[in-house]
Protein backbone atom coordinates (compact mmCIF):
# COMPACT_ATOMS: atom_id res chain seq x y z
CA UNK A 1 0.00 0.00 0.00
CA UNK A 2 1.55 3.12 -1.08
CA UNK A 3 0.49 6.62 0.03
CA UNK A 4 -0.20 7.86 -3.29
CA UNK A 5 -2.32 10.93 -3.56
CA UNK A 6 -5.98 10.52 -5.19
CA UNK A 7 -5.41 13.10 -7.74
CA UNK A 8 -1.82 12.50 -8.06
CA UNK A 9 -0.81 15.71 -7.23
CA UNK A 10 -0.73 16.21 -3.14
CA UNK A 11 -2.79 15.99 0.01
CA UNK A 12 -3.09 18.01 2.49
CA UNK A 13 -2.62 16.58 6.74
CA UNK A 14 -3.70 17.46 10.22
CA UNK A 15 -2.88 15.56 12.61
CA UNK A 16 -4.31 16.45 16.29
CA UNK A 17 -3.92 14.53 19.23
CA UNK A 18 -7.22 13.83 21.33
CA UNK A 19 -6.26 12.06 24.39
CA UNK A 20 -5.08 8.70 23.69
CA UNK A 21 -6.44 8.81 19.88
CA UNK A 22 -5.11 10.83 17.25
CA UNK A 23 -7.32 12.14 14.49
CA UNK A 24 -5.65 12.81 10.82
CA UNK A 25 -7.61 14.81 8.35
CA UNK A 26 -6.74 14.70 5.05
CA UNK A 27 -7.48 17.37 2.07
CA UNK A 28 -6.89 16.88 -1.48
CA UNK A 29 -6.67 20.38 -2.83
CA UNK A 30 -7.95 19.29 -6.48
CA UNK A 31 -11.26 18.04 -5.53
CA UNK A 32 -11.90 19.97 -2.13
CA UNK A 33 -13.02 16.39 -0.73
CA UNK A 34 -11.65 16.13 3.01
CA UNK A 35 -12.23 13.13 4.69
CA UNK A 36 -10.87 12.33 8.71
CA UNK A 37 -9.52 9.30 10.38
CA UNK A 38 -8.94 8.14 13.77
CA UNK A 39 -6.73 5.83 15.46
CA UNK A 40 -4.79 5.11 18.86
CA UNK A 41 -2.26 7.91 19.69
CA UNK A 42 0.92 5.46 19.27
CA UNK A 43 0.13 4.29 15.54
CA UNK A 44 2.86 5.37 13.68
CA UNK A 45 2.09 8.40 11.96
CA UNK A 46 2.79 6.78 8.14
CA UNK A 47 -0.25 4.12 8.69
CA UNK A 48 -2.58 6.53 9.96
CA UNK A 49 -2.01 8.87 7.28
CA UNK A 50 -2.14 5.55 4.81
CA UNK A 51 -5.84 5.11 6.21
CA UNK A 52 -6.76 8.47 5.54
CA UNK A 53 -5.75 8.15 2.17
CA UNK A 54 -7.53 5.42 1.50
CA UNK A 55 -10.52 6.61 2.68
CA UNK A 56 -10.09 9.75 1.01
CA UNK A 57 -9.80 7.87 -2.08
CA UNK A 58 -12.79 6.36 -1.42
CA UNK A 59 -14.65 9.66 -1.21
CA UNK A 60 -13.38 11.02 -4.07
CA UNK A 61 -14.98 8.06 -6.05
CA UNK A 62 -18.12 8.28 -4.55
CA UNK A 63 -18.35 11.75 -5.48
CA UNK A 64 -17.38 10.95 -8.85
CA UNK A 65 -20.59 8.60 -9.17
CA UNK A 66 -22.93 11.03 -7.96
Amino acid sequence: MTLTPPTGQEVFFEMQRIGPYMKVSALDPITLVEVSVQGPANAREVDLKKLAVNKLKLAIERQKKQ
